[in-house]
């Protein structure tokens, strides 16, 4: 497991990615690069939801990912969400950490990996990869680069025209809340959330 730096002040591209989604060897055969590369070459490996679970095409587990990174921001106080999207077997998101990494990922894709087990009949067994990307944004001129990076995931995927059509997504409508009044407090995941991030 590599170290998560993360530099006050600074936002934060993190990606998450369903366990079993990539086979433990591909890595291996890449030739030397760059760590963005790599990321690159890997993630458009996930965009061809060629191996291992598509979880996420259930719009059940969908809404419950999006409604999840929506209740970080807004209840937890997690983080301020700048971008995000929710793919087959992955998830993307650009924030403003106004908590540690540890405890974001420990509350989003703990809680997330229970509702969703649940809802699959599963038990005992690992939904989320354990280890995350993630990388710290240099500048503002970064920062857009990765919001544009991230919203047009469904389009470079095949998926949609635009990437306001896809509802998975912080562009599918202003502000990336499905609902439209942005008040997602009395959804069904909700109350179920607040217990399950109690530290």
């Amino acid at each position: 497991m590599l170290p998560h730096w993360q530099p006050s002040e600074a936002p934060l591209f993190i990606t998450w990615r369903l366990h079993g989604s990539l086979p433990s060897h591909l890595g291996l055969g890449l030739p030397p690069n760059t760590p963005g590369r790599a990321f690159l070459a890997l993630d458009r490996q996930l965009d061809s939801a060629s191996l291992g679970p598509l979880w996420l095409k259930d719009p059940r587990l969908a809404r419950l990912v999006a409604d999840s990174l929506r209740f970080g921001e807004s209840e937890l106080g997690l983080y301020q969400l700048r971008a995000w999207v929710v793919m087959a077997n992955h998830v993307h998101l650009v924030v403003f950490p106004q908590a540690p990494l540890w405890r974001i990922t420990k509350a989003i894709k703990g809680y997330t990996a229970r509702q969703a087990n649940q809802l699959l009949g599963r038990t005992g067994q690992p939904f989320w990869q354990h280890e995350s990307f993630d990388r710290w944004v240099r500048d503002r001129d970064e920062l857009e680069r990765i919001v544009r990076y991230v919203e047009a995931k469904p389009v470079k995927a095949a998926l949609v025209r635009s990437a306001e059509e896809w509802p998975w997504s912080s562009a599918a409508v202003p502000s990336g809340r499905l609902d439209k009044s942005g008040d997602i407090s009395h959804s069904p995941t909700a109350s179920l959330f607040r217990c399950g991030t109690e530290m």
